[in-house]
Parts: C-alpha cells; structure tokens; sequence
C-alpha cells in the first residue's frame, strides 16, 4: 500500500461521505498502519505521507420554541413521538434515543441514565443493528433529571407496551420489550426509520424541515437562549470536553456577548445614566 493508494481512495470516499467521515477512516488506517511499522511488517507508514480533508464548519438548523412546541403537537401519538421528546428536551442523540431501556429510568428517585446506544449498519449489503452498553464518549454516559411531563408520558407508554403484550399473546416481539422505543407489536424502532419518518412528519405537517440530529442542537440553542451556562449545556448534552460546546455553540450565545458590552460600556463610563 502507498501513500497514493490511500490518497485515491479519499478522494474517492469524498464523492460518497463528508470530510468528518473520511477524517475518521485516515485516523483508524494510520493507527493500523503504525502498528505494522512497530511490527517491523512495513517500514515506513504510508499514511504520513497523506493529506488529509480540511474539516469543513457545520453550523446545524435549530428550532425556535414555537416550532418546537408545534413539533410535539405533530409528534404526538406517532412512533416518533417518544425518540422526539428524547432529542428536543434532552438533546439526545438518536442512537441514545432508540437505546433507552426502562431500566435506566428511575421513576422513583425521577433520573433516566443514557448508557446504552443503538446504531445500525450495513453489513455484506443487509441493514444490521449494533446495540451497544458503551456511548459515544465516557461524557456521554450522563445521568439527567426526569421532568414530570415526560415521567407521565413514559408511565403511560409503559403500561400501552403491557396491554400490547397481553393483546399480541405470541405474535408480540419480546427480543426488544426492554426498550422504550418500540412500536405496537414490539419490534425496536430503526434509527433508519427516524431519519426517515422525522422528514415526512415535518412535510405533511408543514414545519420546517431539518434533521432529526438538529433536535439535539435545537436543544441547546433554547438553553442558551434561556440563559444556561455554556458548561452545563456541555454536561447535559454529554460532549466531552467544552470546547466542543463552545465551537459549536459560541456564535448563538447573544446573552454573554450582551454581558460583555455592558461590562465595556460601564468601564469606558458610557453606559446610558
């Protein structure tokens, strides 16, 4: 393998996925590879010889509370319903979203824990589901209050998912009665079915569309906008470090900069008397 062929082959995966993605494949090749030159199975690691993409910026859509409160009112009573409610108001991610189980909510002690993910891929050309007890970081493990209108929508749906059971009898899909998110019958809700249902619900519902993912970020937009501190939305949504937050985040955070010109307006002795 030279450096050409892994050249060649970005800019090829560059016409199929972002640049975020193919960050990721020259990360795990050039790790592989290094193992291989510390083997003495190569001599030199190709994969230093690459240019790697330029990460571009992306700056996600995000939902004002109007059309956020419109979205729970079109939600309401679909499959999306619940993995919605996770992604607006806890900014979830959809893989924590689908792998929520009932035995990370605490009802009594009002908590729900986000410890185990549900992602999918393709395997020899067949869909296949990865559940996972790991998330994506070790800040992403994160325990967060259970507000009580979610606590009485979670109660009700766990007793329509015991009726479901005793009204299916045998037909009814135990595999997944653990999660929340499951559909009448009790299979798991797909993460390929949000991604794909969330867009039809906004268009027959005329809302405007973005991606289930800008849930999360729609999310942390309102915070700030209501005036939590940036360090706890980064502990609430579960990145790992602030500067996360703050890269993603900083450009929306009006309140702070507005803090600054009054601390410059009173310095200089220009603040209106």
């Amino acid at each position: 393998m030279t450096a050409k062929d892994i050249q060649d082959f970005y800019l090829k995966e560059l016409d199929r996925v972002s640049a975020c993605s193919v960050i990721h494949y020259h990360a795990n090749i050039h790790k592989a590879l290094k193992y291989a030159v510390k083997m003495d199975l190569i001599a030199v690691n190709p994969a230093d010889k690459v240019e790697r993409p330029k990460k571009k910026h992306f700056v996600g859509s995000f939902y004002d509370a109007d059309e956020m409160n419109a979205l729970f009112v079109a939600s309401k009573g679909t499959k999306l319903e619940i993995p919605i409610l996770f992604g607006a108001f806890y900014g979830l991610r959809r893989s924590e979203a689908i792998g929520l189980k009932w035995d990370a909510i605490d009802f009594e002690h009002d908590a729900l824990t986000i410890r185990h993910t549900v992602t999918s891929c393709d395997i020899d050309g067949k869909l296949t589901l990865v559940a996972s007890d790991t998330t994506k970081t070790k800040s992403s493990m994160r325990t967060l209050p259970l507000v009580p209108f979610v606590k009485t929508r979670l109660l009700a749906l766990k007793e329509e998912q015991a009726e479901n059971r005793r009204l299916c009898g045998r037909s009814y899909i135990r595999e997944y009665q653990e999660y929340v998110c499951i559909n009448e019958i009790g299979d798991l809700i797909k993460p390929h079915y949000v991604t794909e249902s969330f867009r039809k619900l906004l268009r027959a519902n005329e809302l405007r569309e973005i991606r289930f993912h800008d849930l999360r970020h729609s999310c942390a937009s309102l915070m700030l906008a209501y005036g939590v501190p940036m360090k706890q939305i980064q502990d609430w949504l579960g990145h790992s470090d602030f500067s996360t937050t703050a890269n993603i985040y900083a450009h929306l955070d009006y309140n702070s900069k507005i803090s600054s010109a009054d601390a410059m307006l009173n310095g200089l002795g220009l603040a209106v008397q």
